[in-house]
């Protein structure tokens, strides 16, 4: 299953036009409503902290082996134009093709819920740090300007909606299903002979992952047309419900 590195903004100085929170005030928020998605898509995920910074966020998601690193923030407009810009922008490195991919299915979904769709676009990118300078495919959204009152408040008001276009994006990059959250339970693998097989996706034809043996507990993040993503030993994949008792 897939990991990826979660990197919302550390930028405390940017306050919000609305009410004088920070974009890492709001930023940590959507990561925050993210983190259900993303445990019951079977997304793994590791984060920063808002002790970091940039830079050693980069370090951190380059230290470990990756499938994508999504930076989350918002923007604000240059000097003269302070409170007029409005827009979604997801930025990619453009010499990677999934990073190319990844902002391309970001910005199409962002369409859907963003009040003024003509302005979501990915947006190719050499210098930002933490598209350019990471080892896993990296974008960086932008999700609207907090200088701005009516782009302030859409992300204000819609962190949950926010957080779930985002994990189905990263879903549809992964060519798995989306999983809405759902209640986490402890489950008991239970077999007549053998080891239950854990599999990349909800599929008798899908490259198993690991094996987990007969009474086994696991933790079960959600269930898919006959099928629980759970979790065993920092493992994460699908299992045949069939075999597992809840």
């Amino acid at each position: 299953m897939p990991t990826i590195y979660l990197s919302p903004s550390t930028q405390q100085a940017n306050l919000y036009v609305t009410d004088g929170n920070s974009e890492e005030y709001y930023m940590n928020k959507i990561a925050d409503a993210m983190e259900p998605y993303l445990r019951s898509s079977g997304i793994k995920y590791v984060r920063n902290t808002p002790q970091m910074t940039a830079a050693t966020s980069i370090a951190q998601s380059n230290a470990g082996d990756y499938d994508a690193h999504i930076a989350l923030h918002s923007n604000a407009a240059p000097e003269g134009r302070y409170g007029t810009v409005r827009g979604s922008d997801v930025y990619f490195y453009p010499y990677s093709s999934n990073s190319r991919r990844l902002a391309d299915i970001i910005a199409a979904n962002l369409k859907e819920i963003y009040p003024l769709p003509e302005r979501v676009r990915a947006v190719p990118t050499t210098f930002l740090g933490e598209v350019t300078r990471t080892r896993a495919p990296a974008v960086l959204i932008e999700f609207a300007y907090h200088d701005n009152v009516e782009d302030a408040t859409w992300i204000q008001e819609n962190i949950t909606p926010i957080a779930e276009n985002v994990v189905l994006s990263l879903t549809e990059f992964f060519d798995i299903p989306f999983i809405t959250p759902q209640q986490v339970r402890i489950g008991t693998v239970n077999l007549t002979s053998g080891n239950l097989n854990i599999r990349s996706k909800p599929s008798l034809t899908a490259p198993v992952i690991a094996t987990i043996p007969n009474g086994a507990k696991v933790t079960v993040y959600s269930q898919y047309d006959g099928w629980y993503v759970v979790g065993y030993e920092n493992i994460v994949g699908y299992v045949s419900s069939r075999f597992v008792a809840v």
